[in-house]
């Protein structure tokens, strides 16, 4: 049974890293299905709280990361707040309306880094001039694209150290069958000596 769960981990933690292109969080998607694996076979048997520690280190650490890269990229080009909401809500969009390529994976990803450009460029374009709006866009566009690739590469991070610490065989592996020793011998018995004593007589002629 431990194995058709294993097979359904990886469907779900696969799943979730595809998430990641639409700007969904896939990420957490994987850390829960890490958990209910863990769960499911018994904690500790083949997953305790050192490799979900990790899980949920990594998936911050990629929030994080997506968070900075992107906001860098607007800030950079001037972009305020409105610009970045717009760069936000445009990724997302763009994922899912603007994936023209006949590509899985590159697809998305163009998708929202086009849509994050136009979400940006449009929100800044309301009471800017075009060339500021193209600019933000722009760096709204790089920002997401830096991002994605972060968050990719912290999520395929995370599915090595699910695929391996999830293993159903790993806990045989970690504790080994204890050696059968044979039961201590009785101490042997003192017995009395039953040979009887000689005894050497001295024959003295007189």
């Amino acid at each position: 049974m431990a194995w058709i769960y294993y097979f359904i981990l990886l469907i779900v933690l696969v799943f979730g890293l595809a998430l990641n292109l639409l700007s969904l969080p896939g990420l957490w998607l994987m850390v829960g299905g890490y958990a209910l694996y863990a769960w499911l076979t018994g904690w500790d048997v083949y997953v305790g709280w050192p490799s979900l520690t990790t899980m949920l280190i990594l998936a911050l650490l990629a929030e994080a990361a997506e968070f900075f890269a992107g906001a860098a990229g607007s800030r950079a080009a001037g972009a305020r707040k409105r610009g970045m909401i717009g760069a936000v809500v445009g990724a997302f969009l763009g994922a899912i309306f603007l994936s023209i390529i006949p590509i899985i994976g590159v697809a998305q990803i163009i998708g929202a880094c086009l849509g994050a450009f136009l979400g940006a460029a449009i929100a800044e374009f309301w009471d800017k001039d075009f060339a500021h709006s193209m600019r933000v866009g722009y760096g709204a566009a790089k920002g997401r694209f830096a991002g994605i690739v972060v968050k990719l590469a912290f999520g395929v991070m995370m599915l090595v150290v699910a695929i391996f610490a999830a293993l159903p065989i790993a806990a045989a592996r970690a504790t080994p069958m204890p050696a059968t020793l044979p039961p201590p011998s009785p101490p042997a018995a003192t017995l009395p000596s039953t040979e009887p004593a000689t005894t050497n007589a001295t024959t003295q002629s007189i």
